[in-house]
């Protein structure tokens, strides 16, 4: 810039420095199901729509699967994000099966979740099906899982899905047919008072809404195992279970990485394991976390996006990130994390070609899924009472 003479004073404001980081929104429910009774103006198909309370979901009308999901939602906290994607009812559940599958080009059935950063400027991160999930059609993987796996893992989501509420062996069949660290699975089905009687459904609706309200109460670093399920009044069949003991139903299902719920001081959900076929990411918390921090590092460092290279702009990014991380650590979502910049990557030659590496690590913390106690026998404590005891009858004897 050609310097312009000027008898005075010139304020020059720079831009360099580290900016906030804030995280991003990680309660945002994605739903799918069938509501033929809705308005096809306000409720279109395979388009997603924002809803956040049990008053807007109402509209939907009674029929169909929706408006039992979102009652099971918003069982769990009034209030959350939900964006719900309409699907038309099938003549029967293969064709219902093939709508919610949807396609991507046209972006419908479950691909319209990825138009909801778009059309709403909200992206799901917990994903569910309720009533399209636990079917295995000719003893093959459940088509509607398989096909939102892609979608959850462009939208860094997770899915919450039904095992097929028939026994634990069919469960673990079920649970077999995916190797995604996304995927959660939840058996048996739940009951639910409603109508005037008692009614068996999916639990998925009601454990995403567990996690959208674990994330609100308690972060997003926190299992939502342990928790109590709001709403239900049973388990859709009796499952064995003990806290001390691993030889039961619950724990059968939970090492073969299948939540399910106990009855212990109310309903609770009891698991944290996803399906991945990596345990490095075998807890859901986890790959949440991690998930939530990267989606948060890149929407914080936007504002360096072609920025002219020098040392401060490298500084100031890397600087932001470790800001970032120092909080995370402090707040308990990781238990540390570092930024740095590595000479190996950022050659001359990467850096004319306009790119640049900033690497970090950081450490999400597990789940205390296993705790143990360690009790031994002290025979010491007899020579304590026997002193007690010579004590006091001396003293009643002075």
């Amino acid at each position: 810039m050609a310097e312009q003479f000027h008898h005075g004073i010139t304020t020059t404001e720079s831009l360099s420095g580290r900016r906030p980081t804030r995280t991003v929104k990680s309660a945002i429910l994605g739903l799918v199901g069938t509501a033929p009774d809705a308005d096809n103006t306000k409720w279109p198909l395979d388009e997603p729509v924002h809803v956040q309370n049990a008053t807007e979901a109402a509209l939907l009308g009674a029929s169909g699967t929706l408006a039992n999901s979102f009652d099971g939602i918003f069982d769990q906290r009034n209030g959350l994000d939900v964006v719900v994607v309409r699907v038309a009812e099938g003549a029967d559940i293969d064709a219902t099966l093939s709508n919610v599958v949807g396609a991507a080009g046209p972006m419908t059935g479950v691909h319209a979740l990825k138009a909801a950063q778009a059309h709403l400027g909200l992206t799901p991160r917990i994903l569910c099906m309720p009533g399209f999930t636990s079917q295995r059609p000719g003893d093959a993987a459940n088509p509607v899982v398989s096909e939102a796996i892609s979608i959850a893992e462009s939208m860094r989501a997770v899915i919450h899905a039904d095992g097929p509420n028939t026994t634990r062996d069919a469960a673990v069949q079920y649970r077999g047919d995916f190797g995604s660290q996304r995927v959660m699975i939840t058996d048996p089905h739940v009951k639910v008072f409603r109508g005037g009687q008692t009614i068996i459904e999916p639990a998925s609706a009601r454990v995403a809404g567990l996690m959208a309200r674990t994330d609100h109460d308690a972060g997003f670093w926190h299992s939502p195992s342990n928790k109590v399920v709001n709403g239900i009044t049973g388990i859709a069949r009796p499952i064995t279970f003990a806290i001390n003991d691993p030889a039961t139903e619950v724990g059968y299902l939970n090492e073969n990485d299948i939540t399910t719920i106990v009855r212990d001081d109310g309903f609770r959900l009891w698991g944290n394991r996803s399906t991945s076929d990596d345990p490095l990411w075998a807890f859901m918390s986890v790959r949440r976390t991690a998930d939530l921090v990267y989606d948060s590092v890149e929407q914080a460092t936007k504002w360096a996006i072609d920025k002219p290279f020098s040392a401060q702009l490298l500084i100031d990014i890397a600087g932001q990130v470790n800001a970032y991380l120092r909080y995370l650590k402090t707040i308990g979502a990781i238990l540390g994390g570092v930024a740095w910049l590595d000479p190996a990557l950022n050659t001359p030659d990467q850096l004319k070609d306009g790119k640049s590496f900033i690497s970090f690590d950081l450490e999400p913390p597990a789940p205390n899924e296993h705790m143990r106690f360690i009790a031994y026998r002290n025979d010491g404590y007899y020579a304590e009472l026997t002193e007690e005891a010579a004590a006091e009858i001396a003293r009643q004897a002075a």
